[in-house]
């Protein structure tokens, strides 16, 4: 026969083991309910669809729902030009993409186009293979990297860098270290920002989240696209992936293995300010970019 003192007892660690049980269903409730807010594109995904229809192909992705571009080419469209047409389609481009040439050779006027665009960002979208293969070859990245973002910065615009999945294989000519951690170490926090490519970063065997909590708030733009292992694969994608790239192929968000709410979650920790969703080969770009806003659209984390 169970004692008054036991009976008691056990009820009262009934009675906190439900609240307790109550609150953590209430807090998980809470957290579920964050959702992204301003949803990007990439406009290399429809960069064929804009050599022959540039304004069309921006109002074709306005229509889908989202309201922030970021620019891969101008298309030999003068800046005011894209600045009126973002207008008539009630879009905004924190940012663009320029070649390494441009920062080099081409920053000052670079940065006068983008005042007149409105991009706040200015990102370098890759380096030259030629560069990553010598011996001082990220050095001198880190360099010009540092003196384009002192120049951008005195222009009130910020220099950032994307990522491939080639950073994050290990480099014989830097001793076995990573480009891109190289790349972090030698680069002023204040005038190099990266805008992670959370795709590439995957396939690169690295996590997100270990860079976002050792460097945090350096990662305000992030480009958002999808990975898989299922199906066919082989493509390096121009060489951005390169040996990782017989594990798989891209896929629309939502369509692939990259755990979304995992990531976005930290997106504080991160310094995320803007979401680029992209693909780099797309089989029907905006159909592949509806798809993939839809599933943004409605994500909880």
């Amino acid at each position: 026969m169970i004692n008054r003192r036991r009976f008691l007892s056990t009820a009262s660690q009934s009675v906190i083991g439900a609240v307790a049980l109550t609150l953590r269903n209430r807090i998980e409730g809470e957290a579920a309910t964050t959702k992204l807010g301003s949803i990007g594109v990439q406009l290399y995904t429809v960069r064929d669809l804009m050599k022959d229809d540039f304004e069309g192909t921006i109002a074709k992705v306005a229509q889908i729902g989202y309201r922030e571009v970021e620019f891969a080419g101008y298309f030999d469209h003068a800046p005011k030009e894209i600045r009126a047409t973002l207008e008539r389609n009630g879009l905004t481009a924190p940012s663009e993409h320029v070649s390494y040439d441009v920062v080099e050779k081409k920053w000052p006027e670079t940065l006068e186009a983008a005042h007149m665009v409105g991009h706040s960002y200015v990102v370098c979208s890759s380096v030259p293979r030629q560069l990553q293969n010598q011996a001082d070859g990220w050095k001198h990245i880190g360099e010009e990297f540092n003196k384009a973002g002192e120049a951008s910065h005195k222009a009130g615009i910020q220099f950032a860098y994307h990522n491939h999945a080639f950073e994050f294989e290990p480099s014989e000519i830097l001793g076995g270290k990573l480009p891109y951690d190289v790349l972090l170490a030698q680069t002023d926090p204040k005038l190099v920002k990266l805008e992670m490519d959370l795709c590439w970063i995957t396939v690169g065997g690295q996590d997100p989240l270990k860079y976002f909590e050792r460097y945090p708030g350096r990662f305000p733009l992030v480009h958002v696209k999808d990975w898989t292992k299922k199906g066919p694969a082989g493509n390096d994608y121009g060489g951005a992936a390169r040996q990782a790239a017989r594990q798989g192929h891209m896929a629309d968000v939502g369509q692939g293995e990259i755990d979304w709410k995992r990531i976005f979650a930290k997106s504080d920790r991160a310094g995320i300010e803007h979401y680029f969703v992209e693909e780099d080969q797309p089989p029907a770009p905006l159909e592949d970019l509806r798809v993939s806003y839809q599933y943004l659209a409605q994500l909880r984390f």
